[in-house]
């Protein structure tokens, strides 16, 4: 879907797993893919080599910036705590005005559902701000997903920030 929409794939350069479906159908699909992989992960992860581009840094910090830089938005798909992990933190930078991208889950079959419910629960605790708790997009289908992620606004700058809270 997304090659078919001429946008190019940024990932964390693993050829297995889920990150290695989605490069696999993107370049089947004739699209752009971009691999971004930390040196120390090329032997592990089974770097995928066969990419439009494959990117090693020296550090999954630097990774992180990396793919960050490069990237106009984010959606991670079900996985697991590497995935949490860098899904949380961009929302993180998100929230403190590092970046202004819009952060989407991809809810298949509600894999996420407990994790949203979390964030509802963050809120009605008073540890999350509504204008950030909207800063997460979910849904199950990918293509509506991908049209709320090009579609979505960010709020203005001042109130991102938490700066017109009372």
């Amino acid at each position: 879907m997304l090659a078919q929409r001429g946008m190019t794939v940024v990932f964390g350069g693993g050829h297995v797993g889920m990150m290695g479906a989605v490069a696999d159908a993107a370049l089947a699909a004739g699209g752009e893919v971009i691999g971004v992989i930390p040196e120390g992960l090329m032997r592990r992860e089974l770097a995928y080599e066969e990419l439009t581009e494959l990117i090693v840094t020296s550090s999954m910090h630097e990774r992180k910036q990396r793919m960050s830089d490069l990237s106009d938005g984010f959606m991670a798909l079900p996985g697991g705590f590497g995935t949490l992990e860098e899904f949380c933190e961009i929302v993180t930078w998100a929230q403190l005005g590092v970046h202004r991208k819009p952060c989407g889950l991809l809810n298949v079959a509600g894999y996420y559902d407990r994790l949203l419910g979390m964030f509802d629960h963050a809120l009605g605790e008073g540890f999350l701000q509504p204008v950030h708790h909207g800063l997460v997009l979910a849904d199950a289908d990918p293509a509506t997903l991908l049209a709320r992620m090009q579609a979505w606004e960010p709020p203005p700058l001042k109130r991102w920030l938490g700066q017109d809270a009372a």
